[in-house]
């Protein structure tokens, strides 16, 4: 688990400071898929990720699931409603065990003037609108595909490392469409996958996809003329 003076956020406050955080700062432990706040939730206080790995996901009026972002240890969470005094605008959920510290929000207002501190809230804040604005491009305007396909380009280990319905939750689609994109690469000769590792076989095909926002019919045309017509080598 992080310490609090591992933050670069709370890393040039004095050891004094730092005793008042910890004094002031609880500590909650959290199991996997435990819900830390709901979406429209109010606190009085900032999160800390320390440790573990969460989602944090909208809720349509029909329940489905728009996730907009995953973060892992060390992580702030909830400044909007920090300094905007509102609701939590999404939910936040573990996705593995972890734990989380509550820093009571006039403890951080105490601090800003600190250069070196406010400038670290500014860069999460910032972090995070560039984050949204990357979101906010996929989900509006890439395909199916192409969302595979620029995250297998961009974060290849995740498909390694997740179960194939948690890759399709951060993507938001369906765990039967995205099984469908998988297989579809593998037959037009994009990606080989065995024993749950994915390699990259065609790099400037899946660039392809994410650039033009399709996918051809046949990438490997020839290879699906043979399959179509029974021709084996």
């Amino acid at each position: 688990m992080f310490k609090l003076e591992e933050i670069p956020m709370f890393s040039a406050l004095t050891q004094v400071h730092m005793k008042e955080l910890y004094d002031q700062t609880h500590i909650k432990h959290f199991t996997k898929d435990s819900i830390v706040f709901y979406e429209g939730d109010e606190s009085n206080y900032l999160h800390i990720l320390l440790d573990g790995s969460i989602k944090l996901y909208k809720t349509t009026p029909k329940g489905t699931q728009i996730q907009i972002n995953r973060l892992i240890a060390p992580s702030m969470i909830g400044e909007y409603a920090c300094f905007e005094h509102q609701p939590f605008p999404a939910t936040c959920e573990f996705v593995t065990d972890g734990s989380m510290g509550l820093l009571p929000f006039e403890m951080v207002y105490k601090h800003l003037n600190n250069p070196d501190f406010s400038l670290e809230i500014i860069k999460s804040l910032t972090g995070k609108v560039s984050l949204l604005s990357a979101l906010v491009h996929k989900e509006t305007v890439l395909s199916s595909e192409a969302k595979v396909a620029d995250l297998m380009i961009q974060k290849l280990a995740l498909f390694h490392r997740l179960k194939n319905n948690e890759i399709a939750s951060m993507l938001n689609l369906t765990p039967e469409t995205f099984s469908r994109i998988l297989t579809k690469f593998k037959k037009e000769g994009l990606i080989k996958v065995e024993r749950h590792v994915v390699t990259i076989l065609n790099e400037d095909a899946l660039y392809s996809i994410v650039e033009t926002n399709t996918m051809k019919d046949c990438t490997n045309c020839i290879a699906h003329f043979k399959e179509q017509i029974g021709y084996k080598d």
